[in-house]
């Protein structure tokens, strides 16, 4: 122990002296004060402040050669007033028909089209930033940004702002208005941190304003320049009220072979935010509801683990940056799905409570959530507790506390002592580790107590968790090396695990150089990672060992890339592996060998393909996976694709396939009215799900919502109906 300290103490004195050589030279640019004039906002940048501001538009190339000159210039100003801030950006292209603007969804994947990206470090830290970015249609896309042990973007935040875009002879252009309201800031400051990224998409050419090395780009706020000028702005009274009214009809079969329940339901609830002070904001919601959520995507599971869906409901997915906890060492004591959801079924939430920000260098959650008893479930109380302090000039170290508390019941035989989690992680990091690269280390260590009452079997050392990962993430070389143990009854309450009682150690290493001088090859890579993963008793349980010999991608955007895996696992337990006995893999070990090969067509087309070949040894015998994805975008805010994967398993225990079909729609009207179409079926659980939603916006968090969803059983053939649902649901904002 007295070593490891010695080693920690050595490392911490390495990142500060690392964190010191920093080289502190950044642009700058001065936003333009307006005094409530007259703005039309087309996108068209023609009103007569615009010339009075002085804009940038030295930009450099990030790809295909890093630090050349873009093939396309870029012009930005930024103007403001007591309650806006004004963006305007003209992209000027020479080719304006080969502008590529396929989507106009709210938050949707920019892989596809030109686009325009910016942040905004409003508290100037370098390590958190909102995160904007627009496409030629008006397409917005928002969400929070936080620096790490890698990077971590929520999307599913949600600003209260607009563009107005313009396609001509000379390119696009756009008009951008940010309201102050939606931000949080220190209005005695008045410089922000900002950068700007520009992508060509049918040159695949990525430009940036500052940070435009392959090691640094826009998701670093630390690499971020200078906004300056701003003085005399106003969150307002920094009140936000959130209503909603939502009717429901849904008919829902009561058990296999009986009628249904039919119901009409008419509900409503509300949110309440309030700003405290600049960097604080405390949340109430009550009777919350998220039936505009969208549906998880089926998966069929032949591991023996249990899979982890994201979170995609909103009041959850505020403040997730700091939730993260030792983000990508595999470990999740916090699982916001474990809260309001069982099985995936909806469990009522009564009430909710956060307080979510920052004081000076320490960032904070603390969160308390009530679910209503159902018939499968006890009433249930949810906290945490999120404290992480920022030292150094990258780095931080936290704590993360949870408690689930639920009501006695003998009826539904649940647990009633309070299950408490406690977690601590340390992340030291810096971007100037040998001048210019970035190094970071992380270490976590996590503990529980026993759900059972005056238990005197389980340690403190089975339920807990430990770990430790260096990582060198950089271009054309990264790396890492990780080791995690997890106890035999590590388990926390309102956590995500998948697997436990084990020892992991995990070496990885990367080479991804660009090919500068070639017209048909963007990128090369080569991947080799060591998974050693053993018991408590240093049995070896399974290893992986993966080498990709080659991945290409090409200057077209076409991908190609090949690997092969050898696997070793001891199987401890007989594995019931479609879970309906029919085919039980015994107690054995099993060493095989597997082939990948990967392949799709560039994001930029009109007709897109991917397919994904895995085939090889599985367990006593052998699989083959095909995975194939067929995305078709006729028009403008039509987007169409079909999936189908297919396994072919041939054991000795006996054979089977499985099919998974998969179709999404999206049918986008405008960046404010959007249709959307999701029907999922496989032949495991026999069962078809159809999830459509349309959403109006009336005014930026402001909107309508129709849903209906069906799903059906398949019995021998014909298809009979387990539910549906319609619910027509309204949501209005106001900011004070």
């Amino acid at each position: 122990m007295k070593n490891f300290f010695s080693v920690l103490t050595l490392i911490v004195f390495s990142f500060n002296l690392h964190s010191q050589s920093q080289n502190n030279s950044t642009k700058s640019i001065k936003a333009y004060k307006i005094d409530r004039e007259e703005i039309i906002l087309d996108g068209k940048l023609d009103e007569l402040f615009w010339n009075n501001v002085k804009g940038i538009d030295e930009f450099l190339m990030q790809e295909p050669v890093e630090g050349n000159l873009p093939t396309e210039n870029t012009l930005i100003k930024i103007a403001y007033d007591e309650n806006y801030l004004y963006i305007g950006a003209i992209m000027y292209d020479s080719d304006p028909k080969g502008i590529k603007s396929f989507k106009m969804k709210k938050d949707s994947p920019l892989n596809t089209d030109d686009r325009f990206m910016w942040i905004l470090d409003t508290y100037l830290d370098g390590r958190n930033a909102y995160f904007f970015e627009i496409n030629p249609k008006g397409l917005m896309g928002d969400g929070l940004l936080s620096i790490g042990q890698g990077l971590s973007l929520n999307k599913n935040w949600d600003g209260i702002w607009r563009p107005w875009t313009f396609i001509g002879d000379f390119g696009w252009s756009t008009e951008i208005r940010i309201p102050f309201h939606t931000l949080n800031f220190d209005p005695k400051v008045s410089t922000w941190g900002i950068n700007f990224q520009r992508t060509v998409r049918r040159k695949n050419e990525e430009i940036l304003w500052t940070g435009h090395k392959r090691n640094q780009g826009l998701f670093r706020p630390q690499n971020a320049g200078r906004l300056e000028g701003l003085k005399d702005i106003s969150q307002g009274l920094g009140l936000e009220i959130i209503g909603y009214g939502k009717i429901e009809n849904s008919k829902i079969e009561k058990d296999v072979g009986e009628e249904y329940n039919k119901n009409t339901n008419l509900n409503g609830g509300i949110d309440i935010n309030y700003n405290v002070n600049p960097g604080l904001k405390a949340s109430i919601t009550i009777n919350t509801d998220f039936a505009e959520t969208e549906v998880d995507d089926r998966q069929i599971n032949l591991t023996r683990f249990p899979i982890r869906f994201p979170e995609k409901r909103d009041f959850f997915l505020e403040g997730a940056n700091i939730y993260q906890f030792a983000p990508r060492s595999g470990v999740y004591p916090y699982f916001s799905r474990k809260i309001g959801l069982q099985s995936g079924n909806p469990i009522p939430i009564l009430y909710g409570g956060k307080i979510i920000g920052k004081i000076g260098k320490l960032e904070i959650v603390a969160q308390q959530v009530k679910t209503k008893k159902t018939d499968i479930t006890n009433s249930e109380d949810f906290s945490l507790l999120r404290l992480k302090k920022n030292f150094l000039k990258e780095s931080s170290v936290g704590i993360l506390y949870t408690r689930r508390h639920s009501k006695d019941s003998e009826k539904l035989n649940e647990p009633v002592q309070d299950r408490n989690t406690l977690g601590i992680d340390l992340t030291l990091n810096t971007s100037s580790f040998l001048s210019n690269k970035n190094l970071q280390f992380q270490a976590f260590a996590i503990l529980h107590n026993s759900p059972i009452p005056n238990d005197i079997i389980t340690k403190t050392w089975d339920r807990s968790t430990r770990g430790l990962r260096f990582n060198f993430p950089n271009k054309p070389w990264s790396g890492s090396v990780s080791y995690r143990e997890f106890g035999n009854s590590y388990d926390p309450a309102i956590g995500f695990v998948q697997r436990n009682s084990f020892r992991r150690v995990e070496p990885r290493i990367n080479f991804s150089p660009l090919i500068e001088n070639s017209n048909i090859i963007r990128e090369l890579t080569w991947e080799f990672s060591f998974e050693n993963l053993m018991s408590l008793n240093w049995e070896k349980m399974t290893q992986n060992i993966r080498f990709t010999p080659l991945s290409i991608r090409f200057e077209s955007g076409d991908e190609l890339s090949y690997q092969f895996i050898k696997n070793f696992e001891n199987l401890n337990f007989n594995f019931n592996i479609l879970g309906d006995n029919s085919i039980i893999i015994p107690i054995g070990i099993y060493p095989n060998w597997s082939h990948k090969i990967e392949f799709e067509t560039a994001n930029h087309r009109k007709l897109v393909y991917e397919i994904e070949i895995n085939t090889g040894g599985f367990w006593s015998g052998n699989r083959t996976d095909y995975q194939n994805k067929l995305t078709v975008r006729p028009f403008s805010g039509i987007n169409l694709s079909i999936g189908y994967i297919r396994s072919n398993v041939e054991l000795n225990e006996g054979n089977f396939k499985t099919n998974l079909f998969r179709f999404l729609g999206d049918f986008d009207f405008s960046p404010f009215i959007s249709l959307s179409s999701n029907i999922q079926y496989d032949d495991v659980s026999e069962r078809l799900g159809m999830n459509n939603r349309f959403r109006y916006t009336i005014v930026p968090g402001s909107d309508i919502y129709f849903v209906y969803n069906h799903n059906w059983i398949d019995q021998e053939g014909k298809f009979k109906t387990t539910s549906n649902i319609g619910i027509t649901k309204i949501t209005y904002t106001h900011r004070f």
